[in-house]
């Protein structure tokens, strides 16, 4: 019996691949590779294959039958914010039409678990220092949105197919869990800092004039590899029971500053530059913190690890990979 993770080749799917094959499981990945890299899941089976095609369902079939699939985690998909305001229409066709290909899939191949990657973008402009899973959705960008749309299609199919599903809202991920498996897009915080430090470059900060202790914006960062873990308690939860679908925030509950964690990464690097501050950007909400009481409750997941731990393992995966 085996575990389907599509995107399994990317920053967030990788570790959840070697978690899962570290304690023992069989797993097989599904990925396109634009964005992952095969190095990180050495070893592991991979199908190369673009989930949003319309030959992807019968390729999936095929693939749940051949490794005996009882289980999926879905990660595949696009997930930069500003590209998808300038393309729309496709990451409709990327987020939501992976995810209906998929459970078209699964419901041919009777497979009837899923932990599904959503996140906190469905939030939009809601904000606060305990956002909880009734907060309302009011998402503010295409990627948000198709991470909601996906939510509510996984519902329906709750209620049509059976599933028991779970969906994973979660928050700013950072760090690694081996240096090899670190993040390398570079529009995220933490690469960005380093790669501007990198060039010698001023890290940037988007405004300072917010309602919050020092000006910046509040985020919660959880370390990628407790965010791996909840995938892996998320799913061991769908093990048995009746068809539902559950929806959880991962996050630590705790709010960290945008400066706070540029100091941070600038301290653990080494380096002397003084950040510089632009505008906001249009959107930035002030304060975005999770309240992660209901999959605590629920499945027993808890964040471990702190700022200094995404900080310290980010930067010494950025030193390995640089080279």
């Amino acid at each position: 019996m085996t575990v389907l993770v599509t995107g399994g080749a990317g920053y967030i799917g990788s570790h959840v691949v070697r978690l899962l094959c570290d304690r023992g499981d069989t797993v097989v990945v599904v990925d396109d590779l634009v964005t992952g890299l095969r190095d990180r899941i050495a070893g592991v089976p991979l199908v190369e294959m673009d989930l949003a095609l319309s030959t992807a369902p019968k390729l999936l079939e095929a693939v749940m039958r051949e490794y005996d699939v009882v289980k999926v985690i879905h990660f595949a998909g696009r997930k930069q914010v500003g590209e998808s305001v300038l393309r729309p229409a496709w990451y409709y066709q990327q987020n939501v039409g992976s995810l209906a290909n998929l459970l078209l899939a699964m419901e041919q191949s009777k497979v009837s678990q899923l932990v599904f990657s959503s996140s906190a973008a469905v939030y939009g402009t809601s904000e606060g220092s305990a956002l909880r899973e009734d907060t309302v959705t009011q998402p503010i960008n295409p990627y948000g949105e198709s991470k909601l749309i996906g939510e509510w299609l996984l519902a329906d199919a709750v209620s049509a197919q059976g599933l028991r599903a779970s969906s994973l809202r979660y928050f700013n991920v950072a760090g690694a869990g081996w240096p090899e498996l670190g993040d390398t897009a570079v529009l995220n915080l933490v690469p960005m800092v380093l790669e501007r430090l990198d060039q010698g470059l001023a890290p940037l900060i988007f405004g300072d004039d917010y309602l919050t202790e020092d000006g910046t914006c509040v985020r919660d960062y959880i370390h990628v590899l407790d965010l791996a873990e909840a995938h892996l308690a998320a799913l061991d939860s769908l093990s048995k029971g009746q068809a539902r679908h559950t929806i959880y925030n991962v996050g630590t509950g705790i709010g960290s500053s945008v400066r706070a964690m540029v100091d941070k990464i600038v301290e653990v690097s080494g380096a002397t530059a003084v950040p510089e501050v632009r505008n906001r950007r249009v959107g930035d909400p002030a304060v975005v913190v999770a309240d992660p009481t209901a999959i605590a409750e629920a499945i027993g997941w808890t964040a471990k690890l702190g700022l200094p731990q995404i900080v310290q393992s980010a930067w010494d995966s950025h030193l390995i990979l640089k080279t």
